[in-house]
């Protein structure tokens, strides 16, 4: 596992950048993750250096789990905070029962939307570049599995929850969906990746810890 280092990636960065780094600072001949996360999100990244690069897809397919907070009633163009607002709707009176018979609701296998602003390819390019120039193109919904969707809390305008689900879930999606189940628009103000399989984000490096490691 020398060339497998678990990254607990900061807010702000894409993933692509968060590996770069961890190239220059490995001094690695190749590096690759293994399941991108937005920039906003933080949390588990599994990067591959060198021959281990070759393995990156076994870690794709692992499960996920992460922690999320859903802003209710303002739905943005990326469905997440660094989005830009496209609609406002009131957010009705909520009861805890009301939130866990949508989160049971979801729970399970289904079929998923993936976001326009997403990196899945469409004709050889990214469909978040068709997005920022204001276009929609056709997209195959996928099937995943929502093992585990648990309320965490619950206040004005906000629900905190874990979600533990297979690989291909678009995070941002379901809560969108959640928001619309209880009446109301939403997007994600944070998300973390707490962990992907067995690797957690309590045993992440970070990258100025990884700098220290590497001098």
């Amino acid at each position: 596992m020398q060339d497998v280092l678990i990254i607990d990636k900061p807010s702000g960065m894409t993933s692509h950048t968060v590996v770069q780094q961890v190239k220059r600072i490995t001094g690695a001949a190749k590096a690759g993750h293994a399941g991108t996360l937005d920039p906003m999100a933080t949390g588990v990244l599994i990067v591959c250096l060198n021959k281990a690069t070759k393995r990156q897809n076994d870690f794709m397919t692992l499960d996920k789990e992460y922690r999320a907070t859903l802003r209710l009633g303002i739905q943005t163009d990326t469905a997440d905070l660094e989005g830009k607002t496209v609609q406002e709707q009131a957010v009705p009176p909520l009861s805890e029962s009301q939130v866990l018979a949508v989160f049971q609701g979801l729970t399970g296998a289904q079929e998923q939307l993936p976001p326009m602003y997403s990196a899945i390819k469409f004709q050889g390019r990214c469909l978040y570049r068709y997005a920022r120039e204001g276009k929609e193109v056709a997209r195959i919904p996928r099937s995943i599995v929502v093992h585990q969707l648990l309320l965490e809390r619950l206040q004005a305008g906000e629900i905190d929850f874990f979600v533990n689900c297979s690989k291909g879930t678009y995070v941002r999606t379901l809560g969108e969906e959640i928001a619309a189940r209880l009446g109301t628009l939403g997007h994600l103000s944070k998300l973390q990746r707490v962990a992907c399989g067995p690797y957690r984000v309590d045993q992440a490096h970070s990258l100025e810890h990884l700098k220290g490691l590497y001098k």
